[in-house]
């Protein structure tokens, strides 16, 4: 009855994370290129009072008795998805139909990594984030420029004082395995030992990048009524075990009469 006890409490610890994630994911629903998170769960160690297959005075134990001690959380990823393409009509909002991420220099030097393209440009000309982190592989905007075209293979050019001028051509990046990029907050995610490392300078519509959706934005990809479902489902879960919890605690204490 005490494994009992232990063994509900780790399930009742694993689905309030569980129910933490859900509800990260229902916060961000209206987020700019969000991509939702999932947990993964695995069964702990197990006592075996008979090992399957072992032999005793009436010969081989056919299953043996193997008895678990709860579970864990093994993990929480990130589902890239594709989001829906939001249309804005403004010129500097960009969305990547595919796997390819934006590289944003981050204030003390180093690189992050983002899908949100709602860009603006500074005193100086340079496309940075909302943040103000200058976006590289994408040219600076001339004083003067009265329209840009980013074209869905990354081919950038503008009108500047009324003549039309050719950009460089913009440039996105890809992870291998971009579910082990780490998330810092902003829409950002750095890079980690698992996510691999940065395949940068790829051109748009190429080597499986994506392509460029300009005057678009890219929606989050959390499905709400998804999300509500597993809510509930959560916390079904987590009455049942708390039930268990409280079978075992009136179970011992009918043992505990006994003696009476």
């Amino acid at each position: 009855m005490e494994r009992a006890l232990w063994s509900a409490v780790t399930g009742m610890k694993a689905q309030e994370m569980s129910l933490d994630t859900i509800a990260n994911n229902l916060a961000n629903i209206n987020t700019t290129s969000f991509k939702g998170s999932r947990v993964s769960f695995q069964d702990m160690l197990y006592s075996a009072l008979a090992t399957p297959g072992a032999q005793n005075s009436n010969g081989e134990i056919p299953v043996g008795i193997q008895i678990g001690h709860g579970v864990r959380v093994s993990g929480i990823s990130k589902s890239f998805r594709q989001g829906a393409l939001l249309e804005t009509n403004n010129p500097l909002d960009l969305a990547i139909e595919g796997e390819g991420f934006f590289e944003i220099t981050m204030p003390d030097g180093t690189l992050g990594y983002t899908r949100d393209g709602s860009f603006k440009v500074n005193n100086a000309g340079e496309v940075v984030t909302s943040d103000g982190y200058k976006v590289s592989g994408i040219d600076t905007i001339d004083q003067g420029t009265t329209e840009m075209t980013i074209a869905p293979d990354g081919s950038f050019s503008a009108i500047v004082n009324g003549s039309p001028v050719s950009k460089t051509r913009l440039t996105l990046v890809r992870f291998v395995n971009p579910e082990g990029l780490r998330s810092v907050g902003k829409n950002l995610y750095k890079e980690s030992e698992s996510s691999g490392t940065p395949q940068t300078g790829q051109n748009p519509g190429e080597t499986g990048v994506g392509t460029i959706a300009q005057r678009y934005l890219e929606a989050s990809n959390v499905n709400a009524a998804s999300e509500l479902v597993s809510m509930i489902s959560t916390q079904r879960a987590y009455e049942a075990t708390s039930k268990a919890i409280k079978a075992s605690d009136e179970m011992m204490n009918q043992a505990n009469d006994l003696k009476r």
